[in-house]
């Protein structure tokens, strides 16, 4: 690990402490009918490629973008057509996290004093995490360069997380005075990475490099920059060559495995759904004829 970058302080938290001020600056977003920070582009039919879209701000998680990017993440995850989720960054990084200039504003906080605001700003950027868990397509973390406090929870909440070989991530509330649980981080980083590099990365706040990140198991592996995103359409487009159900059901037993109870209970889950996709459709079935006839299944996820 490396001694911390001096800028790009990243801790979510700090703009839900700074609430009082920051709520009432203006933000620039598309419920104003002005911009969006956020892009939705698809490089396949099947794949949607979602963009924090604040470049100059390092795409930092104000209201304004997190709102929209939420949304979007919604509405993505209701289009049957897409089978498979990339989020990056524009520019050169991934998210920086809290920002510390303006952090926007949320609607409904109309007549609520600072302490309520907080609780719904905190509320809202938590739904932002779940929602990322609770899409219906695997989501990949394309992250392009820094991942800092917030930003390294939104990869976290992806599936997959592959990295361009300018990424870092750090875990930056520390560094700032507060703690570095944040948005799920003291849960999901030690099922990522384990319980020691968990607890040096956030008791210290340095910097993990690429070529590190991968060595720990912060990401399945790190790539020329120059190719990042061709390999996440990769890995996605043989997602999207298997079974809807399969993959929905593997997704979900992936993160129910992470708050199961006993292996005992898991193992229940995980028996039920490969029971429900081997009764209720023929995919086993081709995936057997196709091996004897030396072609790819297709599978119809139908009987």
């Amino acid at each position: 690990m490396d001694v911390e970058r001096p800028c790009h302080r990243g801790s979510t938290l700090i703009f839900v402490a700074d609430f009082p001020d920051s709520h009432l600056r203006e933000p620039g977003s598309c419920h104003d009918g002005e911009m969006s920070y956020v892009r939705v582009d698809h490089p396949r039919e099947h794949i949607a490629l979602v963009t924090l879209d604040r470049p100059e701000r390092m795409n930092a998680m104000a209201f304004d973008v997190m709102l929209p990017f939420k949304e979007k993440l919604e509405e993505i995850s209701a289009d049957n057509a897409v089978r498979a989720v990339i989020i990056t960054g524009a520019g050169r990084g991934f998210s920086s996290g809290a920002d510390q200039k303006s952090a926007g504003k949320i609607p409904g906080i109309d007549g609520l004093t600072a302490p309520t605001i907080a609780l719904r700003s905190l509320e809202l950027l938590d739904e932002t995490i779940k929602a990322i868990r609770r899409m219906h397509q695997p989501v990949i973390a394309a992250v392009n360069g820094a991942a800092i406090g917030g930003g390294l929870c939104l990869a976290l909440a992806c599936d997959i997380r592959i990295a361009g070989a300018a990424a870092y991530f750090r875990a930056a509330g520390i560094n700032n005075g507060l703690t570095a649980s944040e948005l799920g981080l003291s849960y999901l980083l030690p099922r990522a990475v384990g319980s020691s590099h968990a607890a040096e990365m956030m008791l210290t706040g340095w910097d993990v490099h690429a070529d590190e990140a991968a060595r720990i198991g912060l990401v399945s592996r790190t790539v020329p920059d120059a190719v990042l995103l061709d390999e996440c359409c990769r890995v996605a487009d043989r997602i999207a060559e298997l079974s809807r159900p399969g993959i929905e059901l593997t997704k979900r037993t992936l993160w129910s495995g992470m708050e199961a109870s006993s292996l005992d209970a898991h193992m229940q889950a995980e028996g039920l759904g490969q029971l429900y996709v081997r009764l209720l459709t023929a995919n086993f079935q081709e995936a057997t004829a196709a091996r004897k006839e030396g072609r790819p299944p297709l599978f119809t996820d139908s009987l």
